[in-house]
């Protein structure tokens, strides 16, 4: 979807009926099938710039799942393309830029099922073709996750375990999807589809800041206009809910957004103060540092100087995080008199310690 089209879409779509909830339950169980059979095709991105704003494209702090229904989606990114179809599964990491072009075989339509990530709620919408080429919501329901964690972290070890190789890749991601695709599905089933907090323009107008944070041109004034209300109206109602005003709130994401792009690229401070809709990167900065006590150059530089730290350091590394606790040598104790046999033993241990260290590096 267009980065204009995503926040109307949202606030115009319908919520699910009984219907739309039987239809979404019937599109997980048939991919769970088909995810235990080893029959369903999984596609990510092969991105390693995110959060590059591009023309044509949009990008979200979390990451989003499609699933193929019918017809097809066609998936743009900056440096690749390709095609999702039915019995298909495409996971787009947070911060890749991407672009959707749909479409379906003559005398069929276009569906396809997305979930996305908001605060603690999960989004789940149907989609389907609304204009020619262009998706759209056409019904959504937001559920309450208050384990959005792990939602998130099975989708993001999905998507790293894509790109990896390794003996049981296919098994860790046959595992991963299928536990992904069972959750969602349970919550279809359980949830009560309401929000929790984050109710009526609240939650709209967070929503819309997320989707729009790198638009220049986002204000109150421009979110206020899409809800239908005033500014003065929405930045009290805001901070009645919140206990935040919405113009800090819109710093916060833009700055949210700086930081990935500071932790996961190699862009320069002007390109992550235009990427997260700063029109100033001398402004971007001192805003930056408002937030974060430094400036985005000094944040860069102490990021690069842990990861130095860390990288020098004993550990060992698995496929999806490094431990440095077993690279850690144990402090020695030297007691004032230590009997004269415990000598040789206590040698040995030492020796162990030391080869076991030096094994782990």
């Amino acid at each position: 979807m267009s980065d204009n089209a995503a926040p109307s879409a949202l606030f115009a779509a319908r919520s699910m009926s009984q219907h739309n909830r039987a239809e979404m339950r019937q599109i997980f169980d048939h991919a769970i099938r088909l995810a235990e059979r080893n029959r369903i095709l999984l596609r990510v991105p092969h991105e390693v710039r995110p959060v590059l704003n591009k023309r044509g494209m949009h990008y979200h702090y979390r990451p989003e799942i499609f699933l193929g229904v019918r017809g097809w989606t066609d998936f743009h990114f900056p440096k690749e393309h390709f095609r999702v179809g039915p019995e298909e599964v495409c996971i787009i990491p947070a911060g890749v830029p991407h672009g959707e072009t749909v479409g379906a075989p003559a005398g069929e339509s276009f569906r396809n099922l997305v979930a996305g990530f908001y605060n603690n709620t999960l989004s789940i919408h149907l989609a389907h073709e609304a204009r020619p080429g262009k998706p759209d919501i056409e019904v959504i329901e937001f559920f309450d996750a208050p384990n959005l964690d792990v939602f998130l972290t099975l989708a993001n070890s999905i998507a790293s375990t894509h790109n990896m190789h390794g003996p049981a890749r296919d098994a860790v991601l046959q595992g991963l999807l299928l536990a992904l695709l069972g959750l969602m599905r349970n919550i279809v089933e359980t949830g009560s589809g309401q929000l929790n907090s984050d109710i009526g323009k609240v939650f709209q107008a967070k929503c819309l800041v997320r989707e729009q944070f790198a638009n220049p041109d986002l204000s109150v004034q421009h979110v206020a206009e899409v809800l239908g209300c005033s500014a003065d109206y929405l930045s009290h109602l805001f901070h009645t809910e919140t206990k935040e005003r919405l113009t800090h709130y819109i710093q916060r994401i833009r700055i949210d957004g700086a930081i990935l792009a500071l932790e996961t690229t190699k862009l320069t401070i002007s390109e992550i103060a235009y990427a997260s809709g700063f029109a100033d990167p001398a402004y971007f900065a001192r805003v930056f540092k408002q937030h974060k006590g430094m400036t985005p150059q000094e944040f860069r530089t102490q990021l690069d100087a842990r990861r130095q730290s860390q990288e020098q350091q004993p550990k060992t590394v698995y496929y999806d995080h490094v431990d440095f606790t077993h690279g850690v040598p144990h402090k020695k104790e030297t007691p004032a008199a230590a009997p004269a046999a415990a000598g040789p033993h206590k040698s040995r241990e030492a020796a162990s310690g030391d080869s076991a260290t030096a094994f782990e590096r």
